[in-house]
């Protein structure tokens, strides 16, 4: 392990906050709505909200034992615990690698937007939206935005817990709550709006309850909540000891779950408003919400609002997994914090040119028509995190005794842990069956 003195973070709100500032990002701004669009608007919310608290909110407090209990990096904290299972934290550890392949270059499309609605770019060109979004992606403008924002999470991180992670979150967090609140009140005295509250709010639960909607909305809930990735077992060994990590595991969830229904009640209501799809795909945010806002009095500064929301809720994002990268090359390999960042910086950089080339028709490997970019994030979103899930489960519920998550989420019997029994038994059954079955379903085994 490195010899600096191992950091932590400054309280039990800075806890709270830094850890769901790893969550709310671009999954539930610019992930949720879309994925959401795509898969029946109120039957996924309706979903989605079951497997945060059945399945998103066991495997954190997991996680969170884990990092606490062992103050190390997700592969050390493992090894620590028990030495065969050192791979689980190497399956976070890829994780966090195989989703910066991809997750900057979206974080990059955030920040090329706030600039062009700043510049007024974005609304004096004569193309449509979608011609812009397209010709914007086979520009090398993709690759410097990129670029530009591994540049900002580097510095943040760099810096270290308190001086850069912690202080980032306490200052974009609250920021971001009320640009979504002002955006949402905005958008529901537009004319039509109520057609996008009805897609959004009232469920169909013909289409709620299929496997795929349910693998999904799992899929979206380990993404939104940064669970399975190595992300909260990096964080949590930051906590003090006197963290209450079931009160911070539910107020993670309900604050991510907040600006999901936000997030979508600015952008549904929006959408039907200009007789728009809802199901745009990745696309949505950055072809229909500059549809709308160019009929709105002082449209680049609605715009610049808005892009400027969705780039901290990325940065708070970047910072989390660059961090469970940079942990693990500082603690494993012995370097400095510098060192250590900049190496992830570099690994984040080439992953994210390999995503890139292929936009420019440039083909490195013959993958048949798939890229670089699809196969990070199918491979995080619906490989790594579940399967990271449901081994973090596995470990934490049947690896290690009763007593290793009666003592984290007790702290040590200073706390009732009246919700303990009902949270070990989701833990040690009802999530993983579920988990398993879901993803055997989906395959077409079952």
């Amino acid at each position: 392990m490195s010899n600096e003195t191992r950091a932590s973070f400054g309280g039990k709100l800075s806890a709270i906050l830094v850890a769901a500032g790893s969550a709310i990002g671009l999954g539930s701004i610019w992930r949720f709505p879309y994925m959401a669009g795509e898969h029946g608007g109120a039957a996924f919310l309706l979903v989605y909200l079951l497997c945060v608290f059945v399945v998103g909110i066991p495997v954190m407090l997991a996680e969170f034992s884990v990092g606490r209990r062992t103050k190390m990096n997700a592969v050390g904290g493992y090894r620590s615990l028990s030495k065969p299972w050192r791979w689980l934290g190497y399956c976070g550890v890829l994780g966090a690698l195989f989703i910066s392949g991809y997750y900057y270059i979206v974080a990059g499309w955030s920040l090329e937007y706030m600039v062009s609605s700043f510049t007024g770019s974005l609304y004096s060109s004569p193309d449509s939206f979608t011609d812009q979004f397209s010709s914007f992606q086979a520009s090398w403008r993709q690759v410097f935005y990129t670029f530009i924002f591994i540049l900002l999470t580097h510095l943040i991180i760099i810096r270290g817990v308190e001086k850069g992670i912690e202080k980032a979150s306490k200052v974009m967090m609250p920021a971001l709550f009320i640009i979504l609140i002002i955006m949402a009140i905005r958008v529901a005295f537009m004319p039509g709006a109520s057609e996008g509250y009805r897609f959004f709010l009232e469920p169909d639960f013909r289409e709620a309850f299929t496997a795929k909607t349910i693998f999904m909305a799992i899929g979206q809930a380990f993404f939104s909540l940064s669970v399975g990735m190595g992300c909260m077992v990096t964080y949590a060994s930051y906590f003090k000891k006197d963290n209450n990590l079931t009160s911070t595991s539910f107020s993670v969830a309900l604050l991510t779950l907040l600006v999901a229904v936000l997030a979508g009640l600015v952008i549904f209501p929006a959408v039907f408003s200009a007789g728009l799809q809802p199901s745009e795909g990745a696309s949505l945010i950055f072809v229909t919400l500059p549809e709308i806002f160019k009929d709105m009095p002082f449209a680049s500064a609605w715009s610049v609002v808005f892009f400027v929301l969705l780039t901290m809720a990325s940065l708070t994002s970047t910072i989390s997994f660059h961090e469970v990268l940079t942990a693990y090359f500082l603690e494993e390999y012995n370097i400095s914090r510098k060192a250590a960042t900049r190496i992830t910086s570099a690994l984040s950089m080439a992953l994210c040119l390999l995503s890139l080339l292929w936009v420019f028709d440039i083909n490195v490997l013959d993958l048949q028509g798939v890229s670089f970019f699809e196969i990070f994030d199918y491979t995080t979103a619906n490989i790594l995190m579940h399967l990271g899930g449901l081994f973090t489960c596995i470990f934490a519920a049947w690896k290690m005794k009763p007593q290793f998550m009666r003592d984290e989420l007790t702290n040590y019997g200073q706390m009732r842990g009246r919700a303990f029994p009902l949270l070990y038994y989701t833990l040690r059954y009802v999530t993983p069956l579920l988990i398993i079955y879901i993803f055997l379903k989906n395959l077409g085994i079952l």
